[in-house]
């Protein structure tokens, strides 16, 4: 592929980021914000427990621990300008990034069409990069998790990411090399089979994250947040995959007019 081409799906990949980043936004505020909100008021509610307990029940404790708390960051601030930036910059990154694996496997992972390698692109990409890894470490909401094994569930989480992404090529490969002896769907089912059980394995192997959540947690709050953590990577990865999938093939349209546009005339022929 032309690298003006690849230039061109770039920018589209990046814009239907964006676009999806939008919308992400919008689901997470409305349906992230509140079991957010949830377990900091939880978290808020033990905290004052155990400086009541732990200063004997005094008034005087109270203008330490409000000074202890005091947030750099408002808590509106964080719940509107904090969260669109973040999920913004996070769509328009992971948008250019797919755009550069759709420029590679058009064409490569079957006779798709560009619309059609696009959603696969977005689908892959929900699975391997977030799905996977969500199986086996969840997310949880902030400040509910004991801060001593934050560094080591961080490295984990990213482990699983990248263990899912190199599975799920592995599993790629493996279909394009069976597929001559096996025909393409028997071989899809082959790779995609070899995919969950390796990665089965690896959710055995790997460590679990027991102290993720603090004991007492409500159950139903951290249940709805995953929840919507969730709907809020399945709308991105769903928009994007559309956007981009109608942005994409006018990208290569213009690419072949002006190759055809560029290409010398044939010689007369011969009398």
């Amino acid at each position: 592929m032309h690298a003006s081409t690849v230039r061109s799906l770039l920018v589209r990949g990046m814009l239907a980021g964006l676009i999806a980043g939008l919308l992400a936004f919008a689901v997470a505020y409305v349906v992230g914000e509140p079991p957010v909100d949830g377990a900091i008021a939880v978290e808020e509610a033990q905290a004052a427990r155990e400086a009541h307990a732990g200063h004997g029940g005094g008034a005087a404790a109270a203008p330490e621990a409000a000074g202890e708390d005091e947030e750099a960051v408002s808590r509106p601030i964080q719940s509107t300008f904090g969260l669109a930036t973040g999920v913004l910059v996070y769509g328009v990154a992971l948008g250019g990034i797919a755009a550069l694996a759709f420029s590679f496997a058009l064409g490569r992972v079957g006779r798709f069409s560009p619309r059609a390698t696009a959603a696969l692109t977005a689908a892959a990409a929900f699975t391997t990069v977030y799905l996977v890894p969500f199986l086996k470490y969840p997310a949880t909401p902030p400040a509910v998790g004991n801060p001593d094994t934050i560094g080591k569930r961080t490295t984990l989480f990213f482990l699983m990411i990248l263990l899912s992404v190199l599975l799920g090529l592995a599993a790629v490969v493996a279909g394009r090399r069976l597929a001559p002896r096996l025909g393409n769907w028997n071989a899809t089912l082959a790779a995609a089979g070899g995919f969950v059980v390796v990665t089965a394995i690896a959710f055995a192997v790997l460590p679990a994250n027991d102290d993720a959540v603090k004991a007492g947690f409500p159950a139903a709050l951290l249940w709805e947040f995953r929840l919507a953590s969730l709907a809020v990577q399945a709308v991105l990865w769903a928009v994007f995959g559309i956007v981009f999938g109608a942005l994409a093939p006018r990208a290569l349209t213009s690419r072949t007019a002006a190759a055809d546009a560029s290409a010398p005339l044939g010689a007369p022929l011969a009398g």
